[in-house]
């Protein structure tokens, strides 16, 4: 569903993004984990087509930058962006229209999801007066409206409360059972943690690794948080890394797990002779 061959992006002689390649096949959820400044958002977008580019994307087969390509894809961007003067209600009759859209399906579909993200009290207030959390439970139910065959998530998480954090992570689960690629991109390793099938980690631009859940065994399988640690720290790290706790399937890492200070030298302290 989405390929991504030798992704490049500059901004004047800063590079944002370099070489990057990365797949998702229908009904795989991805994820694009790294720390901030990674290049994660800036990837999204090249792929999005909101950004020039050097590479190769294309999403379902076709060029990412053309029409067929964009019927496929829903984006959550990591800030809501939204009409002020529209209402909630508002915002999804004009995606209903947008993507021509069955009106009374559309409308069925927007009440189910208003419900599971507990939005009915706020359906006609102007999105203006909402808060950054509900701002972006309405752009995640504009993103689902058209059922995209891929989902673009930056960021998801940021400002949900809990139900809602628990809701999306079980819809992505749900649209992952019916088809749809999702790709993730985050720093909040704890939300995406259990539904997870890739994880590409990336670092000052780079994907520096790319590990499939299934080809994990031991504690590596149960743990993203561990793997991202394993693989980012050994990088320009003050801390030293020693190899007394093997890493099994975690294949070509350079990382090592038990981590330690790195030795200091001081000089000691004469004690003072008593008199």
């Amino acid at each position: 569903m989405l390929r991504v061959k030798g992704l490049t992006k500059k901004f004047g002689k800063k590079v944002a993004n370099e070489n990057i390649n990365l797949s998702l096949d229908a009904g795989e959820i991805g994820i694009l984990l790294g720390p901030n400044g990674a290049g994660k958002s800036t990837a999204i977008k090249c792929i999005l087509g909101l950004l020039r580019y050097e590479g190769e994307v294309k999403i379902g087969g076709f060029p990412a930058n053309s029409s067929q390509a964009k019927k496929l894809v829903g984006y959550v961007p990591e800030f809501p962006s939204l009409y002020d003067m529209l209402t909630v209600r508002e915002h999804f009759e004009f995606i209903s229209r947008a993507y021509h859209l069955d009106p009374e399906k559309t409308r069925k579909y927007a009440a189910e999801l208003v419900d599971r993200f507990r939005l009915t009290e706020v359906v006609d207030t102007l999105c203006k007066d909402l808060s950054k959390g509900l701002q972006q439970k309405v752009s995640i139910i504009c993103a689902l409206l058209p059922r995209p065959k891929l989902l673009l998530l930056d960021e998801p998480m940021l400002g949900l409360d809990p139900h809602a954090i628990k809701e999306l992570r079980l819809m992505v689960t749900e649209l992952s059972d019916a088809g749809v690629a999702v790709l993730i991109s985050t720093h909040m390793i704890s939300t995406v943690e259990g539904i997870w099938g890739k994880a590409y980690i990336m670092r000052k631009g780079h994907v520096i690794s790319c590990h499939r859940k299934e080809e994990m065994v031991g504690m590596w399988a149960e743990s993203l948080e561990r793997i991202f640690f394993a693989e980012t720290e050994a990088y320009d790290s003050p801390w030293r890394y020693t190899s007394d706790m093997p890493i099994t399937g975690l294949p070509e890492t350079k990382a090592r797990v038990s981590v330690s200070k790195p030795k200091t030298t001081k000089k000691s302290k004469k004690k003072r002779k008593k008199k």
